[in-house]
């Protein structure tokens, strides 16, 4: 196997532990984020001819050192946070926490776990998840300054503006108040100027979409054909999931996302309660698809309704509609990965271990037992080990 280089990353500097097969220590080290920096922890890397940069939460602070090390071609491997907090409980028996653990934390679990993700940097998942991002920012923004519209505009008019409110609404709100005393002139300026900004937020949110629309087609995915999938739920599927193969089954993803149960029996008494776990964002994007199925005449509302009729609650339905969404997701994306691997020159079957840098390392408990979907399991796929 080589040498495995544990690292615990922070946005200015780095630790760093190098340990060999058997786990003995081979080296430790601090440095800096900045280039010299940066350099002289690549330098003591390249010491060991066969090594594998372990690096802790890829998706999160530790992405920009990963596709520093991914571009300048080394070898990397995504560490979940759970996974090196386990081992690091273990190792320690407390809580103790340093940077020095949580590298030698990182180092054990690339060690012992054989199927970890490999970082791939893909240059257009990165661009959608950056512009799914910046949707999502632009999408709090106006929903801000259409809170601050309306507080405003309660003040103006008796009974304020309309729930669902639009620029060009308040515009012809507005226009139809002229107040003659300093305070109601204030708020109607103010009005006027939070008016401009929703019409440039809107602008802005309406460039996104056209601009990810273009992206997700030209990656050949077809999710956007789905009812109550768009193109930023469709561009945020795409960036957080990255290699759809790195799931085994539709099980695996629907626990990933949270939308699998989880098994709270005990004796007799068989139940389920609700996944807080899982990519939170992705459980969104699901459950805004389940939303606009049950807005129209789709087989998520009809699903949805026989599950009423069987007695379950509305809260019940639905998150067995979003169980069911999952897997069809799931059969969607695999659908186009085979399309594109085929599509390829020299297309590949089988399952890979490459990741986007995308997310945490699907992890299945024994107390993560989805619910049975509408559709045959998938063949599970034995994950080679990464060398």
């Amino acid at each position: 196997m080589g040498v495995i280089i544990g690292m615990d990353p922070h946005k200015r500097s780095a630790t760093i532990e190098v340990v060999d097969e058997r786990g003995q220590i081979l080296a430790v080290g601090r440095y800096g984020t900045d280039r010299a920096g940066y350099a002289e922890m690549l330098q003591a890397g390249r010491k060991h001819p066969d090594r594998l940069w372990a690096v802790e939460g890829c998706n999160g602070i530790g992405r920009h050192l990963a596709h520093r090390l991914v571009h300048d071609g080394e070898t990397v491997v995504d560490v979940p946070t759970k996974l090196s907090a386990q081992a690091r409980v273990f190792a320690t028996g407390n809580g103790r926490k340093t940077d020095p653990v949580d590298a030698h934390s990182v180092a054990m679990v690339a060690l012992r776990t054989p199927n970890l993700l490999r970082v791939e940097v893909d240059d257009d998942l990165i661009v959608m998840g950056m512009l799914v991002d910046r949707r999502d920012e632009l999408g709090r923004a106006r929903t801000q300054t259409i809170n601050r519209l309306h507080r405003l505009l309660l003040e103006l008019f008796p009974g304020g503006a309309p729930q669902f409110l639009s620029s060009r609404k308040a515009r012809v709100m507005i226009a139809t108040i002229k107040p003659r005393d300093l305070v109601g002139k204030t708020r109607r300026r103010l009005a006027v100027e939070l008016i401009v900004e929703l019409e440039a937020i809107d602008k802005r949110i309406k460039a996104v979409k056209k601009e990810l629309a273009v992206l997700v087609e030209a990656r050949g995915s077809t999710l956007m054909g789905l009812t109550g999938i768009g193109p930023s739920g469709a561009a945020r599927l795409l960036a957080d999931v990255g290699d759809i193969h790195r799931f085994a089954d539709r099980d695996r993803f629907a626990s990933w996302n949270g939308t699998a149960p989880l098994d709270a029996s005990s004796g007799d008494q068989k139940r389920h309660r609700l996944s807080r776990a899982g990519n939170r964002r992705i459980n969104r994007t699901l459950h805004i698809m389940a939303v606009v199925q049950l807005r129209n005449p789709t087989e998520g509302r009809a699903y949805f309704d026989a599950k009423k009729a069987a007695d379950k609650t509305s809260m019940e339905a639905m998150r067995a509609l979003k169980r069911r969404l999952s897997n069809v997701v799931y059969a969607q994306m695999t659908a186009d990965q085979k399309r594109r691997e085929a599509a390829s020159p020299g297309g590949h079957s089988g399952t890979t271990l490459q990741s986007s840098v995308t997310d945490l390392t699907p992890d299945v408990g024994s107390s993560d037992k989805p619910l049975p979907g509408p559709a045959t399991n998938q063949p599970r796929t034995v994950l080679p080990a990464v060398s």
